[in-house]
This record gives C-alpha cells, sequence and structure tokens, in this order.
C-alpha cells in the first residue's frame, strides 16, 4: 500500500488499484478476530496515516468530552490535532516505512486537499497547469474548462468568484499555448546551461542549514547561561523557607528543559543533514538529458509531467493586458527565483492549429459566389475538417474568413466583378454542363458545383 502511494500519489488512486485487482485487506474486528475485507478508503487513508506504521508510538490521540443535549449529559470524543497529543515518539519501534517517509505522505495527503493554498491532486487530464495558476487581480485560482467536440479545447478561467459570490469573472484565456510555453521554460531550467545555477542553488541551500545550526547554537547558549544561574539561585535559598524553595526549584527545572529542547532541535537538524545529500554535476546534467528525452516521449503518462512540474514550479500568477493583448505570467519557482513572461493573446478566429492553406484559398475563392453556410457544407461534402480535426459550421468559416481578412460573401460585388459557378458559366455559354461520376462516366449533377469563374 504504501508502495502503490509514492507511486500513484493519492489515497483514491491506491484505492482504485487495489480495487482493479481484486487485493482484500485485513480488519480487526471487536470479537478480537482478524478477516479479510474488500478495502475501503476510509481503511487505507487510516492506514496511510497511522504513525504506528511509521516506527512512532503515539499516545493522547483523542479527548473525551461532555456536553448536553436537552438537559441530559452526553459524553462525546474528539481527535485532538497532533501538537496536543500526550505522547509521540519516533522511531520507537520498527514500522513499514521510516519516520520521514510518513512525514512525506501525511505532507503529500494534506497538498492534495485542493482550494487555498493547495494545488490538489494530479490528475489526468490534457491540462499540464491546474492549480498551479493564480489569478493577479482577485488572487484566486484559475479554474480548468475542457470544450469542442472531442472536449480537447483547453481554457483556463477565474470563475470562482462567479460561481461562489455572483462576481463578475476576471479573466480568461485558451490554456494550449501556456502549456507549451511553461513546458520549454520547465525543459530550459533543466537543461546543461541551468546546472551551474542548480549548482549554486544547492549550495545557498546548504548555507541557510549552517546559518540555522548556528542560531540554534546560540539559543542553547543561552539556554545553558539560564539554568546556570538557576541553580545558583537555588542553592543560595534557605531549605527552611520551602516557599521560595520549591519556586526556585520550579524555574530551574523549566530551564533544564529549555536546553533540552534545543539540544533535541539540534540533533534533528543535524540527522536531517546528514540524510539531505548535494547532487553533483553529472547527476543534474544526466538528470536534464533524461528528462528531455520523458517529456517528448508520445507515451509519457501526462501525470509524471505535471508532477515534474509541480517539483520545479510554485505557483502561477497570470493576468491579461487588454490594451497590449498579451498575457502576463510570472513564474514562482521552487528554489525562490520569478520569472516574468509575456504571450501574445491568441484572438477571435485564431487556433493554435490553423487550417491547412489549401482550405483558407477555398474559402477565399467560395466566399466570392456563397454564403459561409454554403462554404461549410462544400467543406464537409468534400471531407475537409477544422485544424482540430472537427467539421466545419457556419461560425468556423466566418471566424476563418476574420482571421485571414477575407471579405464576405455580396451579392452585388459578385454581380459587379462577373464571378459565377459551373452552372451559371454553362448556361452562360449554352452548353450543359454534365459531372462525370467516380467510374469516368457522364451523370447529370445532383448538386450545384461551386467552384469559381470568372
Amino acid at each position: 500500500m504504501f508502495r502503490k502511494f509514492s507511486e500513484l500519489g493519492t489515497v483514491r488512486q491506491t484505492l482504485l488499484w487495489f480495487l482493479e485487482h481484486g487485493l482484500q485487506l485485513p480488519v480487526y474486528t471487536q470479537q478480537g478476530e482478524t478477516c479479510w475485507k474488500r478495502p475501503t478508503y476510509a481503511t487505507i487513508y487510516r492506514i496511510l496515516t497511522n504513525p504506528i506504521y511509521g516506527g512512532t508510538y503515539a499516545y493522547g490521540k483523542t479527548e473525551h468530552a461532555l456536553h448536553y443535549e436537552n438537559g441530559e449529559p452526553r459524553r462525546g470524543a474528539r481527535r485532538k490535532p497532533r501538537e496536543q497529543w500526550l505522547a509521540l515518539i519516533p522511531n520507537s519501534h520498527e514500522g513499514y516505512v521510516s519516520w520521514e517517509q510518513h512525514q512525506q505522505i501525511r505532507q503529500t495527503i494534506s497538498e492534495n486537499v485542493r482550494g487555498g493554498e493547495h494545488s490538489g491532486p494530479v490528475q489526468g487530464g490534457a491540462a499540464l497547469l491546474p492549480g498551479l495558476l493564480r489569478c493577479r487581480r482577485c488572487g484566486r485560482k484559475l479554474t480548468v474548462l475542457y470544450t469542442g467536440n472531442q472536449h480537447s479545447v483547453l481554457r483556463y478561467e477565474c470563475r470562482r468568484g462567479w460561481l461562489d459570490n455572483g462576481e463578475p469573472r476576471c479573466i480568461g484565456f485558451g490554456g494550449m499555448p501556456v502549456d507549451e510555453t511553461l513546458a520549454q521554460e520547465v525543459l530550459r531550467v533543466a537543461q546543461p546551461a541551468a546546472v551551474e545555477a542548480a549548482i549554486l542553488a544547492s549550495e545557498e541551500e546548504a548555507r541557510k542549514q549552517d546559518e540555522v545550526l548556528e542560531a540554534l547554537g546560540r539559543d542553547l547558549e543561552a539556554a545553558r547561561y539560564g539554568a546556570q544561574r538557576a541553580q545558583k539561585q537555588y542553592d543560595a535559598a534557605d531549605p527552611e523557607n520551602r516557599l521560595v524553595a520549591d519556586e526556585l526549584e520550579r524555574r530551574w527545572n523549566q530551564a533544564l528543559q529549555r536546553v533540552k529542547e534545543i539540544e533535541r532541535q539540534i540533533e534533528q537538524h543535524v540527522h536531517g543533514q546528514q540524510k539531505t545529500t548535494t547532487a553533483t554535476r553529472e547527476e543534474f546534467e544526466e538528470l536534464a538529458s533524461k528528462l528531455e528525452t520523458v517529456w517528448n516521449c508520445t507515451d509519457t503518462d501526462i501525470r509524471l509531467k505535471k508532477r515534474i512540474v509541480r517539483t520545479l514550479i510554485h505557483e502561477v500568477v497570470v493576468d491579461v493586458d487588454a490594451e497590449a493583448s498579451e498575457l502576463i505570467l510570472v513564474v514562482h519557482w521552487k528554489g525562490g527565483v520569478h520569472t516574468e513572461l509575456r504571450l501574445p493573446r491568441r484572438r477571435r478566429g485564431q487556433n493554435s492549429k490553423q487550417a491547412a492553406k489549401e482550405i483558407v484559398d477555398a474559402v477565399r475563392t467560395l466566399a466570392r459566389i456563397c454564403s459561409d453556410e454554403v462554404i461549410a457544407g462544400a467543406l464537409n461534402r468534400n471531407g475537409l475538417l477544422t485544424g482540430r480535426g472537427n467539421r466545419w459550421t457556419k461560425e468556423g468559416v466566418t471566424s476563418l474568413r476574420s482571421h485571414h481578412q477575407i471579405p464576405c460573401y455580396v451579392r452585388d460585388r459578385r454581380q459587379t466583378e462577373g464571378w459565377m459557378n459551373l452552372t451559371e458559366a454553362a448556361d452562360s455559354l449554352g452548353v450543359r454542363y454534365v459531372r462525370p461520376n467516380r467510374r469516368g462516366c457522364r451523370r447529370s449533377p445532383r448538386r450545384r458545383p461551386l467552384r469559381a469563374l470568372r
């Protein structure tokens, strides 16, 4: 269970894996027997968060309280925060995972809760930045929308204020250009050109650890001085005066407890430093080369890409500059560095997957003799699709013309310039137009041909 959680990252995905493979878990009944049952979310959550599986002894996790209902006393129980437990002794026995791994599991579960400062769990959608984008105007997290016939069109919107409080929507924009730009930035920071920066950041982190150890050493020196002073005051007191002696003894005990607490903090800090190893230049270069290979592979799971992004990026603050028609992205990296990016905002009718040049030329020609609705039907009959693989609609043709600045169909302009289709051209020449079939034989046309002639 712990191994699958480290691989999948969420309690629910771990549960689904057990259910998919038909695995059961042991349950201790009230009769003192152990039976195997189908796992539930609550069972897996309790096992992953119980400190006993991390080799830690814990006591006093709950407390009983007396309250009154309808004038009658009722006794209830509640779980206390970890800071209020009566006892918590790490490494008291052998566990399934280490205490450090257990702490990491609890941290991962808490970060999977959506809202606030948490990004939420990694999911399988096509969006690369869910939970990482924050609106610069209102400070809320942006939501992800999937539109289109196949739900393949990605869009980010700040709509929590509208959903929760009926406030106006803040900003919204297409998500594919943003995802592609941030993916390039992630690959750039992991390339060999950024190895020097990674090494400097690692050295800076080590220097901060030394500063923490130095500060704890000063606190320990002051605490020991206070304990020695309390001891001298206790020794100088008259033993016959029990009130004064008891008070001085209490102060001395508090000073000694302070010394032990700081010593424990120093020991934990040094112990954590020993387990935190600094990566070498060769390891950084190897990571950079492997990351690009994994990222560009078509078989790479989107969940893995999202975990890589969340490992490097804390959050992205985004805003829309309407005058300049740009998206402003401020990337907050995990190391404390901030990067500002400006992207041109996609205009109406513009698509990251543009239609083929042949389709644009066909629309430019057909717009001289027929309306957008007829053009859409002609493109669909000939098997021509949009840049995203969808069928053409009247609105799609209108957006395409607007983007490529193609004039719309006007009957007066058509007659003035002398444009006509094949049927009209045949009538003008006094001949009969016959469209050949697939075998090359002549047959009468069933549809009105839409080839423009002048």
